[in-house]
């Protein structure tokens, strides 16, 4: 019997995404971030969300999409990924929404431009639509997540 899963789901340039609700901490809406040197470009900084600081990763960036000013719909999704809280900017962050999981495919080679192994499945919203869920563990190599993890120290 398929399962249903909760998803957030956000937009990147154009294209709807998904990360599993148990994964998010919170959405908040823009925020002065602090730049932090010898970083890769991707990583905007830090924020300070209720006295913990927080990496920001512009998702944008991190695919190798075309990064654009942000808006008042711009918003930064504080995820949860192995056991580090990182903040992922993106252009506008919609609903929530049930999968059932016998809707959610293996994804292609690529989509969208962004390589597969960001990503942890395609799932078929009614007729026309396509929801692309994200791999956490992959968005945040190893290498990075030990990066990041020194900002917070």
């Amino acid at each position: 019997m398929a399962e249903e899963l909760k998803v957030i789901v956000f937009t990147l340039a154009h294209e709807e995404y998904g990360i599993e609700v148990d994964k998010v901490r919170t959405i908040e809406r823009m925020v002065p971030i602090t730049r932090v040197p010898k970083t890769p470009t991707f990583v905007k900084g830090v924020i300070n969300l209720r006295g913990i600081v927080i990496p920001i990763i512009d998702l944008r960036g991190r695919f190798g999409l075309a990064e654009t000013e942000y808006t008042e719909n711009s918003r930064i999704i504080i995820v949860s990924a192995n056991d580090l809280e990182v903040g992922f900017i993106v252009d506008s962050a919609n609903d929530v929404m049930d999968v059932m999981s016998d809707k959610i495919e293996n994804p292609p080679e690529v989509v969208g431009g962004i390589k597969a192994k960001y990503i942890s499945g395609v799932a078929k919203i009614g007729e026309s639509r396509l929801l692309i869920l994200l791999n956490l563990t992959e968005v945040l190599s190893r290498n990075e997540i030990i990066q990041l993890e020194q900002f917070g120290e």
